[in-house]
């Protein structure tokens, strides 16, 4: 995994779903079917690495291709 720089912020799932553009619950179906760009827990929010985030979508559009 790569590292959070000092710079950016841990994004929340709305700031994911408008990166995607796909809709909050899209993002939480995702998730129970284990798939999708990972997220931790903190406290009862997910947070995203937004690296991770790109990284996910990125690996999505290489296969595509």
């Amino acid at each position: 995994m790569t590292r959070l720089t000092a710079l950016e912020a841990l994004w929340d799932i709305d700031q994911v779903a408008e990166y995607l553009g796909v809709p909050v619950q899209t993002l939480y179906a995702w998730r129970k079917r284990h798939y999708g760009p990972p997220a931790g827990r903190v406290g009862r929010h997910l947070r995203y690495d937004p690296t991770a985030v790109r990284e996910w979508f990125a690996a999505l559009t290489r296969e595509a291709a």
